[in-house]
């Protein structure tokens, strides 16, 4: 009878789960053709509508395949790269403000980035497809510094240890910047401190290019390690006497949320608060079992990012609110209150 119920609950958290998805899913593509009609030069549906089948005029074409789409595709993919990021951080960590921007692998991936800036133009085609992999490479040093920093010997990794040395080497991270902006001339100065405030840059389809094929790849591997992050989540002890390789396998769970992070920030700018709202949401619509999570983290990490997108388009027309800031609008409200709850 019991094994019965709890059968009949196993299905019926899938089946919620898969109608939150839908849901989910729904508004995202509601957001999107929302977003396709928003910008400096309004595009009626009709119009959208015309343009998408090839019957639009050359300037309509111009304006929704080559700045308008790209953008928002680049902010989906963002949105749940960034979300999957902070899932794996979260559970890896079992600390529920855990997040790539507060952690400071951000901050990691964009001292890279500006690194790069700063010594080779952004307009040719290499650069834009070297930038997640130097993206990867600064946010890898940086979760590697935290981990050690964070990291004794007898006891582990202590989720306020990892918080607090995270916020200290983002800290530092972000005076290095600083510092390093004072070095740049008028164009590339301008360029950094619009991607610092979280402003989407990549807005062709070379970036969608550059930034898919790390999304496509780590997404569906983070899938599969599910039900080892279900297992992680019981403890180390309890995880290794399951017969789990535990600091193996949260070293590879690890790099790959360095890795959805960086590639992620690279095009996108010091966006944060989406690694920590995105999976936060998902938990609380379908609760802590990882198979459904992740995929929910993803899609509520996108819909917030096409959604602050739009708004930041939108709200000041024809000036434009970079996304970032929209973001931190609604993520450091909700950080603050994770923290009040905080038991630690």
């Amino acid at each position: 009878m019991e094994s019965v119920q709890v059968i009949s609950a196993h299905r019926s958290r899938r089946n919620r789960g898969i109608v939150v998805m839908t849901v989910i899913g729904v508004l995202i593509i509601v957001a999107f053709i929302f977003s396709m009609n928003i910008g400096y030069i309004r595009m009626s549906p009709l119009e959208v509508t015309k343009t998408l089948f090839g019957m639009g005029t050359e300037k309509q074409s111009l304006i929704l395949f080559d700045f308008r789409l790209p953008r928002i595709v680049i902010s989906v993919l963002v949105g749940a790269g960034l979300a999957v990021s902070g899932c794996i951080l979260q559970g890896v960590s079992r600390n529920a403000l855990a997040d790539p921007g507060i952690l400071g692998i951000n901050a990691g991936a964009g001292l890279m980035v500006m690194l790069f800036i700063s010594f080779y133009p952004t307009t040719t085609a290499a650069p834009v497809f070297l930038l997640p992999v130097l993206a990867l490479v600064g946010a890898g040093l940086t979760a590697l510094l935290i981990y050690t920093l964070a990291y004794k010997r007898h006891e582990g990794i202590s989720p306020t240890r990892l918080v607090l040395t995270g916020i200290a080497v983002a800290a530092g991270i972000s005076a290095a910047m600083i510092v390093l902006t004072l070095r740049l001339d008028p164009d590339k100065y301008q360029f950094v401190a619009t991607w610092l405030a979280g402003s989407i840059w990549g807005t062709n389809w070379k970036f969608v290019l550059a930034l898919l094929p790390w999304i496509s790849v780590l997404l569906p591997f983070v899938f599969y390690k599910a039900r080892v992050m279900n297992v992680l989540n019981l403890g180390d002890q309890t995880a290794a006497g399951l017969g789990a390789p535990v600091e193996k396998e949260r070293l590879i769970l690890l790099a790959a949320a360095v890795g959805l992070a960086g590639s992620s920030v690279a095009v996108s700018g010091g966006i944060g608060f989406v690694g920590l709202i995105g999976p936060h949401l998902a938990r609380r619509l379908v609760g802590p079992k990882h198979q459904l999570l992740i995929p929910t983290s993803a899609l509520a990490g996108g819909l917030l990012m096409i959604v602050a997108d739009t708004i930041g388009r939108w709200i000041l027309q024809p000036s434009e609110i970079p996304t970032g800031i929209v973001v931190a609008v609604i993520g450091a409200p909700y950080f603050l209150y994770l923290l009040a709850r905080s038991k630690t």
